[in-house]
């Protein structure tokens, strides 16, 4: 079988250089056929790995185009989209390996060329006493010269059907790459360069805001309940709930990838601003209940959804509640409020290591009042300060904390002080370490109040010892918080979070 494919695909080799030239498509199809008989045959074999690069190089030399000059920069025809098209069909037939092969070669082989630049930089620094017009003109060279070859091909794919979502998906695989890869400076321009163009391609004023009912079509909904990353949709009564009364549901679209949601936001709609996430994703309501207007006050956003890795980095959360809450205003003109009702991912594991530092610098008490430590102990059966913190973090590793009531009433203080210390004080280059806080606070929320048994699921258990957080959106002071953070490094946070701080920093050593 393996001798008859290698023959098979030698037979195909001795076609290939007339078939490209006569039919592209077909010889796209060659390409593949040969690419995947090769490697399925003959995996680990030196010689499949050369030849498989000898491919990958005639695939790009065949569809990335050459960089028009200066000169000629505006004169020069688009390339086929056939070079586009083939490219992609291409690229979704390599397995994972093969694929960051191929980026490597496309990022290292057609990026900028360096020495150009570099000639571009001595010719602008050689004009800086003369007239500004040739000043302008060497700073445009210099400009174009850093543009990378493969950049053509991208925004030309960028024009093909289906290319932008190919793209947003290529991103992603380019993240997920240099996530582990140590040393890949060319990925990196390449995800640089990515990310400057969907940044372009989706900006705020190309999206459409939609509203997601039970109407819309079953296929939208279906990838409603797929995407939900922060409370699991359980059925389709489920996502019934969520998209009905007293409930909504919005996603930003782009034209480039129709009935495909970009980021999806859940509103709940209350008297009052929501403390538990049971009350909401779990409450029973009538499917076909009519909104009694003067019910509602307040919209609680009870959940944020990215759908697409490689618009990681590109704005639309933030874009998408400023939109909402415009929404809402304009449907319930007399809504107060605005808050979120967030989960706080990490919090658990860094809880972890936190007790696991006191507890090698022998400081196992500092973090408990003295009434708290004798319930721990006794909870625990522990009579050593050490061991019933050994058994207390085992409880917390397990959840099996929760299921005694004396010790969640002696822990709820100690966690509460804890959780407003990791929100509020542990940072990460100056900014918030937890990602959902630091998403909340540069929009401009406030750090407003820490619930308790707020998420009992397993999921809110293992992940934040049940603890959710209301981040709230006063709406005239969003921008001076927003700009407070981001350029000072300052929290806004209600009296209920600062008190929590100074509980914790007067009982432990911060």
């Amino acid at each position: 079988m393996i001798a008859s494919r290698f023959f098979a695909s030698m037979r195909f080799t001795r076609t290939w250089r007339h078939s490209c030239v006569t039919d592209p498509i077909k010889s796209f199809r060659l390409w593949t056929w040969r690419l995947c008989s090769s490697v399925s045959g003959h995996s680990n074999n030196n010689n499949n790995n050369k030849h498989m690069r000898v491919v990958m190089e005639d695939v790009l030399r065949r569809t990335v185009a050459p960089v028009p000059n200066y000169e000629t920069r505006d004169k020069s025809p688009p390339p086929p989209d056939s070079n586009s098209l083939d490219f992609i069909h291409y690229y979704r037939n390599l397995g994972k390996e093969q694929r960051l092969v191929f980026l490597e070669m496309l990022a290292r082989d057609y990026g900028v060329d360096h020495r150009g630049a570099a000639e571009m930089a001595r010719k602008l620094v050689d004009t800086q006493l003369r007239d500004l017009a040739t000043i302008l003109q060497a700073e445009d060279r210099l400009r174009y010269s850093l543009t990378p070859i493969y950049k053509q091909l991208l925004n030309h794919i960028s024009r093909v059907e289906g290319g932008v979502k190919f793209l947003v998906d290529l991103r992603a695989d380019v993240l997920d790459f240099t996530s582990k890869v140590t040393d890949s400076p060319h990925l990196r321009d390449l995800n640089s360069t990515l990310k400057s163009l969907l940044s372009e391609w989706f900006s705020v004023g190309l999206l459409c805001l939609e509203r997601i009912t039970w109407q819309s079509p079953c296929e939208l909904l279906q990838k409603i309940s797929q995407y939900e990353a922060v409370h699991p949709v359980r059925n389709w009564t489920d996502i019934k709930r969520r998209v009905g009364p007293y409930r909504r549901c919005y996603s930003f679209t782009h034209a480039s990838m129709p009935g495909e949601p970009l980021v999806v936001l859940h509103v709940a709609l209350t008297q009052d601003i929501s403390d538990n996430i049971q009350s909401i994703v779990r409450e029973f309501t009538t499917l076909d209940a009519v909104e009694e207007v003067d019910k509602i006050n307040t919209a609680i956003f009870y959940s944020i959804s990215s759908t697409q890795a490689g618009l990681q980095g590109v704005e639309l959360g933030n874009y998408l509640i400023k939109r909402v809450v415009r929404e809402l205003q304009s449907e319930f003109p007399h809504m107060a409020q605005f808050s979120s009702l967030s989960p706080i991912p990490g919090f658990t594991s860094w809880l972890q290591g936190f007790l696991a530092q006191y507890r090698k610098e022998g400081c196992v008490t500092e973090l408990f009042s003295e009434h708290e430590w004798t319930e721990v102990e006794e909870a625990t059966g522990r009579v050593s300060g050490a061991a019933a913190l050994d058994a207390l973090r085992a409880l917390l590793a397990s959840g099996d904390w929760h299921r005694s009531e004396r010790l969640t009433r002696a822990l709820e203080p100690v966690l509460m002080r804890l959780c407003a210390w990791y929100l509020y004080g542990e940072k990460r280059r100056g900014y918030a370490l937890n990602p959902v806080a630091n998403f909340h606070l540069q929009n401009g929320a406030t750090l407003w109040r820490l619930n308790w048994h707020a998420d009992t699921s397993p999921r809110g258990i293992a992940n934040s010892c049940g603890i959710m957080v209301n981040y709230r959106y006063f709406l005239q002071d969003t921008a001076i918080n927003s700009r407070t953070y981001l350029h000072n490094k300052v929290i806004t946070a209600s009296d209920h979070v600062l008190n929590l701080v100074e509980q914790f920093q007067k009982k432990s050593k911060l």
